[in-house]
């Protein structure tokens, strides 16, 4: 009886727990009620009570669809971040069983004998000329308990602080998931602008092939000079060079999409086609829901749990480790009697081991311990500011690349118009062919200039989507593991 309550003492002592219990760190500068970029602008049709789950769908693009829909099936740097998941749990598990006693079992057996000498140092196996010869058997096995009470709460902390961190990696495979979704549809609509900049060439080089035979007549004719012939032939030439140069630029976004699917270049072939017609506008909605949107802020914070439990396994280490040991052994000559009670030897009882010098090296770890929690909250306060940083960035994007593009249609409208008059008033020789050159290069460059602002509306909103954390929540995060009833301490 004395040793059952012996034991029963040990038992309750074990839901004491040393350290600092965790809580969350306010952001260094707490949210505003809006974002600066908001104040005073409202998207007319924002996109923001979406389903963002397959965010992707705003776009109603069927190819940008099935191309999203493979990131989760092939890419190999989230299979990484999916087996570093698996990892992180398969660690927690590993730590939940410190909880319980570990039994070990053995067993032998063994065969001896004995002999006398003869000369030559020889053993006679027989009984042959009076010596004497004996053999015996002997059969072995037992149990072995070992169990370490964890009064301080060293493995329970520990429990928590992995727990926490495979909850951070949970937070990085969505992060990462995210990540490779945004960087797809970026480079597909670049890969789609990059299409309609072909196009754009190809009809330049088919305008500027028409002026070069106009030129060509006019200097047949003898009305211009040879000037007119070369200009004209210089700028049907760099519309030919440019036409080209964009197969490179083509080819490297079609390239990157192929390996974010998770298939080599040369397996992978796009057709050519068209960006999305309209450009979805994303409401921003309240800061305070960027803190739960955001998955690499969710994996922060859950890393300052972490942090902060490992405070408590180092303060754990200032305690005498007590464990529960115990044995029991049978040892007999023959197998049928083994495992009778008059073979066996048992123990079972405390042990208790501390630490009593070590020149202050478990006053360093908690020393370091605490530093790496204080590392973790500066990481997690970066990790918001930059958070909002990127979604003010993408708003004003957002909003400044409407203006510009309103702006740049009515410029490439007018520069259109001014090439067409040059043309005109060029054959009927009332200006230089010069003035024809100027209109045509300003028409281009007002296209590109448009096409580019298409380019940058698309990929600002696709970081929108990103920034605000796409369609991932902090309920998203797995649960954390359950260690128990716990005696706070």
């Amino acid at each position: 009886m004395r040793r059952l309550a012996a034991l029963l003492c040990l038992a309750s002592l074990s839901g004491c727990l040393v350290g600092p219990d965790y809580q969350r760190p306010p952001p260094a500068t707490p949210p505003t009620p809006e974002f600066k970029e908001t104040m005073g602008f409202r998207p007319a049709m924002p996109n923001d009570t979406a389903d963002r789950g397959p965010w992707w769908q705003i776009y109603s693009d069927p190819t940008l669809d099935g191309l999203a829909a493979q990131v989760d099936i092939s890419n190999q740097t989230l299979k990484a971040s999916e087996a570093a998941y698996r990892q992180a749990r398969a660690l927690v598990r590993q730590d939940q069983s410190g909880l319980y006693p570990s039994i070990t079992g053995s067993a032998s057996a063994q065969q001896t004998g004995t002999g006398s000498l003869r000369g030559g140092g020889t053993v006679v196996t027989t009984n042959q000329n009076g010596n004497i010869t004996s053999t015996a058997s002997q059969y072995q096995g037992g149990f072995a308990l070992a169990w370490e009470i964890d009064v301080w709460g060293s493995i329970r902390r520990t429990i928590e602080s992995d727990s926490a961190a495979a909850q951070a990696s949970a937070g990085d495979l969505a992060a990462a998931r995210l990540s490779a979704q945004a960087d797809l549809a970026i480079n597909y609509f670049s890969l789609r602008i990059s299409d309609q900049r072909t196009r754009l060439y190809q009809a330049t080089v088919a305008a500027y092939a028409r002026s070069l035979t106009i030129a060509r007549n006019q200097v047949d004719a003898g009305i211009a000079s040879r000037v007119d012939l070369a200009q004209a032939q210089t700028l049907y030439e760099q519309a030919r060079s440019l036409l080209v140069a964009e197969g490179i630029a083509r080819a490297q976004f079609e390239h990157a999409i192929a390996v974010l699917i998770g298939k080599a270049p040369a397996e992978f072939n796009l057709e050519p086609g068209t960006a999305p017609e309209k450009v979805p506008t994303v409401d921003a909605g309240v800061p305070s829901a960027l803190l739960e949107r955001r998955p690499d802020i969710a994996a922060a914070e859950r890393l300052m749990a972490s942090a902060n439990a490992r405070i408590g396994v180092a303060q754990a280490a200032y305690y005498p480790n007590i464990a529960l040991g115990g044995a029991i052994t049978f040892l007999s000559g023959g197998l049928g009697t083994l495992f009778q009670l008059g073979s066996s030897v048992w123990s079972l009882g405390p042990q208790l081991a501390a630490t009593l010098i070590d020149g202050g090296a478990r006053a360093a770890q908690v020393e370091g311990a605490r530093a790496s929690y204080d590392n973790t909250v500066a990481t997690y306060r970066q990790t918001v500011l930059t958070a909002f940083q990127q979604v003010e960035d993408a708003l004003a994007q957002q909003r400044i690349l409407v203006q510009q593009e309103q702006i740049q249609r009515a410029a490439v409208a007018a520069a259109r118009e001014a090439e067409r008059l040059s043309l005109n008033q060029y054959l009927i020789g009332t200006v230089p062919y010069t003035t024809v050159v100027q209109t045509q290069t300003s028409a281009l460059s007002a296209e590109q200039t448009l096409l580019n602002i298409r380019q940058s509306r698309l990929i600002a909103s696709a970081n929108l989507v990103k920034a605000l954390g796409g369609g991932w929540r902090e309920a998203d995060l797995p649960p954390p593991v359950p260690i128990g009833g716990l005696t706070k301490r």
